[in-house]
C-alpha cells in the first residue's frame, strides 16, 4: 500500500468521524435538549435544571443543553449561573435553526444590563444592530451604554437612528432630549422632550428636563408646573422638591421655598446621598435669609456629620458657633424686621452717638442716615450727615459694597459713610476705602458696640 493510498485512507476515515458528530451534535443533541425545553414550558423548572445537567456530564459540549440549562437558571431567579451558561454558549456554540442567534444575544445583553456590565452589553447591542439593521429598540439601548460609557456622539448618533426606523420610540426621543440637556442645547433639547411627552405622557422625567429649561430661562411659574409633574417619578421627586424650593427662591417667595426644601428632606431615602445634602444646605441658606439662625445650624450639623467638606457648611459652623454664644451678637442676627431696625437705631444712637435721621430695611440689613449728635457736637452750626449700613450676613463684604457707598455719600453731600456687619470683610474691600471716608467695622468691632447698648 503506497503512502498516497494510506493518506486518504485516514482523511476518509477523518471525514467519516466528522459526519457522525454532526449527526450526533445537530440531530440527536437537539432532541436530547427538546426535553428541557418542554420542561420549562410546563413550569417544571428543577426538573429541566436536572436534566440538562444530566446531558451535560455525558458530553460538556452541548451548548444546545448549556443554553436551556442557562434558561432555566434565568426562570429559577438564579441569573449569576445563568450568565455563565450563556457566556460558555457565547464562547463555543455555532447558531443554528434551535439556537437563533438573535435572541440568544438579546438575552445576553439583558443578563449583562442586570450586573452592569456595561461594555459588554454594549457589545451584544451593536452585533443586533447587524443582525437587525432596522430595529429602533436595538439601536437605543446601543445609544443608551454608549451614554454610560461616556461617548455622547455615538450615543446620539444611535439615538438618532432609533428615531429615524421608529418615530413614535418615546424612549429615544427622551434620551435624546436628555443628553442635548446635558450639552446644553436647551432649544434642540426641549423639541425632543416634548415629543417624548406628546408620544408618553407617562415618562415623568422629560418633565423634570423641560423644568429645568424653563428655570434656565427664568421662567419659574411655567417650571414649577413641570416640576410638580416630575414628582410621580420616584426617581426624581426629591430632586423635583429641590428645583422648586429654587424657583421661589428666586422669585423671593422663601416661606414657599422652606416648605419644598423640608419636603425634598422628608422624602430622602438615604441622608447621605448628594441630593438629600443639598436640599439641607438650601434648606439651611434659606433659614439663613430669614434670620431663623437655630434652624439653620441644626441641618448645617447634620450635612456636616455626613460629609465633612461639603460646601461652605464647616466655615458656616464655626462661624456662627461664636456668635451662638453671644447674646447681643444672636439677637442682631435673629430678630425680626422691626426689632432689627430699633437695635440698630438705638446702636447708632446710644453706641455711636448719631442723631438718626431716616433709617430704611434692606435685604442685606438695613441703611440709616444720621448726623453727629448735637450733644457731642454743640459747635456745629451745620449738621453733617454720616451713611450707616448694618448687615447681618455671613458672607465677607466685597469691594463692591465701600465703592456704591461711596456714590451714596456723595448724593446724598454726607461727610462718610460706615459699614458694619456681623462677617467681615475682604482685603479689597479694605484696599478701597484706604484714603477714603469710609470706616469698615467687622463682627468683633459691632460686638462691642452692641455691648454699649
Amino acid at each position: 500500500m503506497t503512502l498516497i493510498q494510506i493518506f486518504l485512507i485516514v482523511f476518509l476515515i477523518a471525514i467519516v468521524f466528522f459526519l457522525v458528530y454532526f449527526i450526533i451534535h445537530f440531530f440527536i443533541s437537539p432532541k436530547r435538549s427538546d426535553g428541557i425545553q418542554a420542561l420549562l414550558k410546563q413550569g417544571k423548572t428543577t426538573n429541566a435544571i436536572k436534566l440538562a445537567k444530566r446531558l451535560l456530564a455525558k458530553d460538556p459540549q452541548d451548548y444546545h443543553a448549556h443554553y436551556y440549562l442557562g434558561k432555566a437558571y434565568i426562570a429559577d431567579n438564579r441569573p449569576e449561573l445563568a450568565l455563565m451558561e450563556y457566556k460558555i454558549v457565547n464562547q463555543h456554540a455555532i447558531f443554528d435553526s434551535v439556537l437563533l442567534e438573535r435572541p440568544f444575544r438579546e438575552e445576553l445583553a439583558s443578563l449583562y444590563k442586570r450586573f452592569k456590565l456595561d461594555k459588554d452589553a454594549l457589545k451584544e447591542y451593536i452585533l443586533l444592530t447587524k443582525l437587525e439593521p432596522t430595529n429602533s429598540d436595538v439601536f437605543y439601548n446601543a445609544g443608551y451604554f454608549f451614554e454610560k460609557n461616556n461617548k455622547t456622539d455615538q450615543a446620539l448618533m444611535y439615538y438618532e437612528k432609533a428615531i429615524l426606523f421608529n418615530k413614535r420610540n418615546a424612549k429615544a426621543h427622551s434620551a435624546k432630549g436628555k443628553l442635548l440637556y446635558k450639552t446644553k442645547q436647551y432649544t434642540d433639547a426641549k423639541k425632543e422632550l416634548d415629543v417624548a411627552i406628546s408620544q408618553s405622557p407617562d415618562i415623568f422625567c422629560n418633565y423634570y428636563y423641560i423644568g429645568k429649561i424653563l428655570k434656565e430661562a427664568k421662567s419659574y411659574a411655567q417650571a414649577l408646573n413641570y416640576f410638580e409633574k416630575s414628582l410621580r417619578d420616584p426617581a426624581y421627586k426629591q430632586r423635583s422638591y429641590i428645583e422648586r424650593g429654587s424657583c421661589f427662591m428666586a422669585v423671593n417667595q422663601p416661606d414657599k421655598a422652606i416648605f419644598e426644601f423640608e419636603k425634598a428632606v422628608s422624602t430622602a431615602k438615604d441622608n447621605n446621598a448628594q441630593e438629600t445634602l443639598y436640599a439641607r444646605y438650601f434648606l439651611a441658606a434659606t433659614y439663613e435669609q430669614q434670620h431663623k439662625l437655630e434652624k439653620a445650624y441644626s441641618q448645617w450639623e447634620k450635612i456636616y456629620l455626613s460629609n465633612h467638606n461639603f460646601r461652605d457648611v464647616a466655615a458656616k459652623l464655626a462661624t456662627y458657633r461664636d456668635l451662638q454664644q453671644n447674646d447681643n451678637m444672636k439677637e442682631y442676627l435673629t430678630s425680626n424686621s422691626e426689632n432689627f431696625l430699633e437695635l440698630c437705631k438705638e446702636t447708632g444712637e446710644k453706641a455711636m452717638s448719631l442723631a438718626i435721621k431716616r433709617i430704611t430695611p434692606k435685604k442685606y440689613g438695613c441703611e440709616m442716615l444720621a448726623s453727629e449728635s448735637s450733644k457731642n457736637n454743640w459747635m456745629s452750626m451745620r449738621q453733617q450727615l454720616i451713611m450707616v449700613l448694618f448687615f447681618r450676613e455671613s458672607e465677607l463684604i466685597q469691594d463692591d459694597v465701600p465703592r456704591k457707598l461711596l456714590d451714596d455719600i456723595k448724593k446724598n453731600n454726607c461727610v462718610k459713610g460706615i459699614v458694619c456687619t456681623s462677617s467681615g470683610f475682604t482685603k479689597t474691600a479694605k484696599d478701597f476705602v484706604e484714603g477714603r471716608p469710609i470706616e469698615l467695622i467687622d463682627q468683633k468691632g459691632l460686638e462691642k458696640l452692641l455691648t454699649k447698648i
